[in-house]
């Protein structure tokens, strides 16, 4: 009995210890099975995570390039500045609202404004959020004195746009601002990130992938603390290309104090030959630094959006192109057959058209005139003739010929394509019939004919080139684009004639200049209703009559007479653009003697 209760007892010990070590095998090998899945199928992941706790990428943005005018002169560039930014993976994303409350305290920004870019970035991006922009030295001190309640916000140098001439150039220059996150998204597989400066409009705009460059950055090894310990790798930031652009800045200067504080209005001037943009000026002006730090001054803020519309470019906005209009007139009625260059017609104080008296601005007519003549005084009773006899749609043709009725194509935002009428149009848009009285306001540019300044400017390079339209640009040394009109040689003598006429002899006396002789057109543009309202002045012209150099447009908002007020303009242009011209012959000229 003993035996047995013994062997019992052995036995039941046996059967333990194999339990045990069953189990202890299951552990074990449950173990290795979890450690090998850990080392081989996850652990490129593993390896990932635990770096990521300890290299971290420091993201570095790359300058801004230049730009500079046709001479080298820098339009475009950048200052050191600093600004505040956001770590996110410094903290977590629930550590980060008492950051942010405290950091808009101090900088006045609104928590839910940083919050929103911390989100947008993510908690667990790499890259700085910026915050805010060119904060003054007071700040920076009192940031960094309270550094230690403001973890995870880092006060840095970053480059900031800077205009050195202020607000000259300043509608075809543009201004720059943070990327949104519309723009991201278009953008991002292009090397775009978050907080990235770019073009907002202008030429920064149109040419902004040039001027961005690349990211760069250092991988950095960081300790328990978040502190850089070494510098693993680095890879230098690709600075964006300094762009050189065909405007002069010379040029852009006289223009816009030619147009003075005294006009709202615009001047474009080109080279006729290849379309190249010499200056285009728009008044009232702005100063695009504002816009650089990302925050503008309640001052600033209404200033930008009074009545006076300083943000608008006028250079490409639609305008009655008033007697201007008479060039393209002038290649319609020769083009068409209808007409010769030896045509000639009496002009009347007056012509009644439908139930409708049309004047002529001289209120007693001219006698018996030639286009040149017509052209030269300018005759409204002429050109009525000449349109009731052409109708609108051949009219309109010819119009569009010259460019009229579409962009441009510059590259510029908000350019307006203009309006060439037709009697479809109207009825289109207005369920309205044309009239004889809308043919007759066409003929001398009023009614529904609006043009830009700068379509007008093309309009008058094509007769200064010899009959083709060129293809405005602003990048200096791009290929011209030069498109024929369709002139014959006599209806180009003929045009040429008569804007030569306008200066000797017409409408536009003040340009007389034995030094630069020259070529033009004047006009007046009616607008509105009620009486004592002043006109719209209008001037195209180029210089010189043999082989011109460059083209001018003149538009200036109830400026009174084109020839008066517009010509003057025009004339302090064409001075500034050949006295320059003779300083640069004249001192490549001189010899240096050492």
């Amino acid at each position: 009995m003993q035996l047995q209760g013994r062997q019992k007892r052995v036995s039941g010990g046996a059967d333990k210890t194999i339990v045990l070590l069953t189990i202890a095998i299951a552990l074990l090998t449950g173990l290795g099975v979890r450690l090998a899945h850990l080392q081989v199928a996850e652990g490129e992941y593993r390896r990932e995570l635990a770096d990521s706790n300890r290299i971290r990428l420091i993201p570095r943005r790359p300058s801004r390039g230049r730009i500079l005018d046709r001479n080298g002169y820098v339009l475009a560039a950048n200052k050191l500045s600093h600004s505040v930014f956001l770590e996110p993976m410094l903290l977590k994303a629930e550590q980060w609202p008492a950051v942010i409350e405290r950091l808009g305290v101090y900088t006045g920004v609104p928590a839910e404004k940083i919050t929103q870019k911390l989100r947008a970035a993510g908690y667990t991006s790499p890259y700085p959020v910026r915050i805010l922009q060119g904060i003054d030295p007071q700040m920076v001190t009192f940031l960094r004195e309270h550094s230690q309640e403001l973890p995870g916000v880092k006060v840095d140098v970053e480059l900031l746009r800077y205009y050195p001439n202020g607000p000259v150039a300043a509608h075809l220059l543009g201004y720059t601002g943070e990327i949104s996150e519309q723009q991201l998204a278009l953008k991002k597989d292009r090397g775009y990130r978050l907080g990235d400066i770019v073009g907002k409009t202008g030429v920064e705009r149109l040419i902004d992938e040039a001027l961005h460059g690349e990211w760069g950055g250092q991988q950095v090894e960081v300790d328990a603390a978040g502190q850089v310990a070494r510098v693993i790798g680095e890879l230098p930031p690709k600075a964006g290309q300094d762009v050189r652009i065909s405007l002069d800045l010379s040029l852009q200067k006289a223009a816009e104090a030619a147009l003075g504080e005294r006009f709202y209005g615009a001047v474009v001037a080109i080279n006729p030959r290849n379309g190249e943009v010499l200056a285009i000026a728009s008044n009232p002006d702005f100063d695009p630094n504002v816009f650089s730090t990302g925050r503008i001054s309640k001052t600033d803020w209404k200033n930008l959006q009074s009545v006076n519309r300083p943000l608008l470019n006028r250079a490409i906005r639609p305008y009655p192109t008033a007697s201007t209009y008479k060039i393209i007139m002038t290649a319609a009625a020769l083009e068409s057959g209808k007409f010769t260059p030896a045509t000639t017609l009496n002009t009347f104080g007056g012509l009644r058209v439908g139930n409708r008296f049309f004047r002529e601005h001289n209120g007693r007519g001219f006698g018996r005139v030639g286009f040149v003549r017509a052209l030269a005084v300018s005759s409204d009773t002429f050109f009525y003739q000449v349109g009731m006899r052409l109708g609108p749609d051949t009219i309109a043709e010819w119009s569009e010929h010259f460019g009229f009725g579409r962009r441009t194509e510059i590259g510029l935002q908000s350019e307006s394509r203009g309006l060439v009428p037709t009697p479809a149009w109207k009825l289109e848009r207005y369920k309205q019939k044309w009239y004889p009285g809308d043919t007759a306001n066409m003929s001398i540019g009023q009614g529904l004919v609006l043009s830009t300044p700068l379509q007008n400017a093309l309009m008058v390079s094509a007769i200064a080139n010899g009959g083709y339209y060129p293809q405005p640009h602003l990048i200096k040394d791009s290929l011209p684009a030069l498109t024929p009109v369709g002139l014959s040689p006599i209806t180009l003598s003929v045009i040429r004639q008569g804007l030569a006429a306008v200066v000797t002899s017409g409408t536009a006396k003040v340009l007389r200049m034995p030094d630069i002789p020259n070529a033009g057109k004047t006009g007046s543009a009616e607008h509105g209703v009620g009486k004592g309202r002043r006109t719209h002045a209008v001037f195209v012209g180029y210089a010189p009559l043999q082989n011109p150099e460059i083209a001018v447009s003149v538009f200036l908002e109830s400026g009174g007479h084109g020839g008066s007020n517009a010509a003057p303009i025009a004339k302090k242009i064409y001075q500034a653009y050949f006295a320059a011209k003779m300083q640069k012959h004249t001192s490549s000229k001189v010899k240096h003697v050492e």
